[in-house]
Order: structure tokens, then sequence, then C-alpha cells
């Protein structure tokens, strides 16, 4: 029994160890804001339904934080479609010429590659070959991809919609693709989520036949003789 004891202890000791780990601070590291904290709460109102939530974590990318704050406050992003959506991967948008090619007027945003993973929900700026390139475009996660980790800045993570954002229209570009209705803070005391009208199909009236003139019937030519 006495063996027993020890047995279950030592297996116990083990277990709580892990969980021990996780909650030792880390040196240097800044907390992250609660997520609860309206202020870093970015809402994305998407044309194939539903409100997004991204909670954005300025305490490991300051820089792109505040550049989507002050897009997002500009309205650039209402309208915007998800240009480049694939499967199993990512959807990329916030793209003004919906091509993956352009970006906002202000200047790019200097990389922060930082510990976040590329987990499914995870968001981060999209950019091109130069590691400072960031500015206006970003993806979601549709699912891992570890890969990318410390060489794009994620900075945010869906909490909430995250099935709204795997109904995004696929597609490089999508034939018919998703938009961003529009962009909130939540902390802007933003109204609450409305489904997008879908504008009424045009009553059509099939048109009646025009009448058509009666043609005489033509004479019968005699048979000819046998």
């Amino acid at each position: 029994m006495r063996i027993f004891a020890l047995l279950f202890a030592f297996v116990a000791s083990l277990l709580a160890w892990p969980a021990a780990a996780q909650i030792i601070d880390v040196p240097g590291r800044a907390p992250p804001p609660a997520t609860t904290d309206a202020r870093n709460l970015w809402l994305l109102d998407l044309s194939t339904g539903g409100r997004v939530t991204v909670w954005l974590r300025p305490d490991v990318a300051p820089k792109m934080v505040a550049r989507i704050k002050t897009l997002t406050r500009e309205k650039f992003y209402d309208g915007l479609t998800f240009h480049r959506v694939i499967e199993g991967f990512m959807a990329q948008g916030g793209d003004p010429t919906g091509d993956g090619t352009g970006g906002s007027k202000l200047p790019n945003v200097e990389k922060e590659f930082n510990y976040l993973p590329h987990v499914r929900g995870a968001v981060a700026a999209a950019r091109a070959n130069d590691e400072n390139s960031a500015n206006s475009q970003f993806y979601i996660m549709l699912a891992p991809r570890l890969g990318l980790d410390k060489k794009y800045t994620v900075f945010g993570r869906v909490i909430d919609g995250m099935q709204y954002v795997d109904t995004i229209e696929r597609g490089e570009p999508p034939a018919n693709p998703t938009r961003v209705v529009h962009a909130y803070m939540a902390s802007d005391n933003p109204p609450p989520y409305q489904a997008a009208a879908v504008a009424p199909l045009p009553e059509t009236v099939a048109p009646l036949p025009a009448t058509a003139p009666r043609r005489a019937a033509p004479a019968r030519r005699p048979a000819p003789a046998k």
C-alpha cells in the first residue's frame, strides 16, 4: 500500500510539473492585454455573414497593432476583399487593389517577429520578400503552419467567429470574393452586428410574343400528269 502511495505521489508530481512551468514569468516579456480589453479587440463584419473578433497583441507587435487601429478608424478596410484564400492554409485580405500588390499610403511597418505561433486563428501581417514591407495586408490562418513562425509578424488571434472565417470564399482570387463590410475597434462603440442586406433579385416578366402577321397559304401546284 505504501509503495502504491509513493508511486501515486510521483506520478502526480510529473503531471503537475508542466502546469507549473506554464505560469513561470518570462523576464522581459510584457504581459498581454486581457481578452476583454475593448481597446484591443478588432471586429470584422464579413459579407458572407458573421462578425469576427480578433484579439490584438500590442505587447508583441505594437507597431502593427497601431497600424491596424489607424486604418480601421479611417475605414480603410471597409469594402476590401479577401483576395487570396487557400483551403487548409489561410485567408488574406487588406489590399485596396484586390490583387495582393497594394497597401495603404502610410509607410511600411518594420518587422516584429515574435513567439506567437501560426496556429489556426492566428492573424499576421502579410509582406513581400522584404521583411520590413508589411503595410495593410493581413492573413488569418485556417490551419496551423508552424514553419512560418518568426518569419512573419503575428499580431493577433481570432477569439470569436472562427466559424465565419471558415466560410470565406476560396480562390486566388475567388470568383465571388468575401468582403469586409465594416471593420471596427470594439472600444469605439460600434453598432451591433447586422447581416449584410441581400439585394432583391429584379422582377423579370417574360415578354409577350409578338403577333406575327398571317401569311397567305402558298398556292398548291397541280400534281404532274401521269
